[in-house]
């Protein structure tokens, strides 16, 4: 079994998930992927039980009733791969956002000793290919405003393209993970930053997707910001001990 697991959450992504698949597959370091299909009326789940044929040990489906949000799809994913016991476990869109390739410095991060990889757009510069003005400045003032608000020395709070070790998964409780659209991913990186983990960010150049629909919308920003308040006032009452 390899020790690493892409977990790619989709919904309507049958013009990308089979370049997606075999472009992960084809990468030097072996990678296996876990698809979180969410009953695409496309035929998502379709195409990939047919590359499953292909790659019976490499590629691997966990399919739901319809979509109930980013943050439970990769919490089922989490709580899969600790069962099969990878060791490090990403997270990446299906769409091309971000780019396979990066999964190899990721995983060389973590492999060097980081317990929470993130692949940046903001940790030199703004690296967003193709966003409208007014979508960058939207993610980009959030993440401003989540690590001012929370203390994070983390540029990119938002982002979704992420490795994590074995052992951050194994310590966070995921029942008290709260939020469960885009503010999942802060909410995961902020309970990681209270652990003590170490957390490093490398750059990757954001792209916009090329095909497909974007799920991205202004109530999914207002969620994550209402709850980054919440999220704070409650870590006041939490204790983050890491138990042996």
């Amino acid at each position: 079994m390899s020790e690493n697991l892409v977990i790619i959450p989709t919904y309507n992504e049958k013009e990308n998930v089979e370049k997606m698949i075999r472009k992960v597959f084809s990468l030097k370091t072996l990678f296996h992927i876990l698809i979180v299909e969410d009953n695409s009326p496309d035929g998502t789940a379709e195409i990939v039980k047919k590359l499953m044929k292909e790659f019976p040990c490499q590629l691997h489906i966990i399919e739901r009733k319809g979509k109930l949000g980013l943050g439970t799809a990769y919490i089922a994913g989490f709580k899969w791969a600790l069962e099969k016991d990878y060791c490090f476990i990403f997270e990446m869109d299906c769409d091309f956002s971000h780019n396979p390739d990066d999964l190899e410095r990721l995983h060389q991060t973590a492999v060097d000793g980081a317990d929470l990889v993130i692949g940046s757009r903001y940790i030199s510069g703004i690296n967003v290919v193709n966003w409208p003005l007014e979508r960058v400045l939207m993610s980009y003032l959030a993440s401003i405003y989540v690590r001012i608000f929370t203390g994070m020395n983390i540029h990119d709070t938002t982002a979704g393209f992420k490795c994590y070790r074995r052992k951050v998964l194994e310590t966070i409780v995921f029942e008290k993970i709260k939020l469960i659209g885009y503010g999942f991913q802060i909410e995961m990186k902020f309970t990681a930053y209270k652990f003590g983990f170490k957390i490093i960010e490398i750059p990757i150049i954001f792209t916009d997707r090329k095909e497909g629909i974007s799920k991205m919308s202004g109530g999914i920003f207002s969620e994550a910001l209402w709850g980054v308040l919440k999220m704070k006032i409650y870590s006041w009452f939490k204790k983050y001990e890491i138990k042996d």
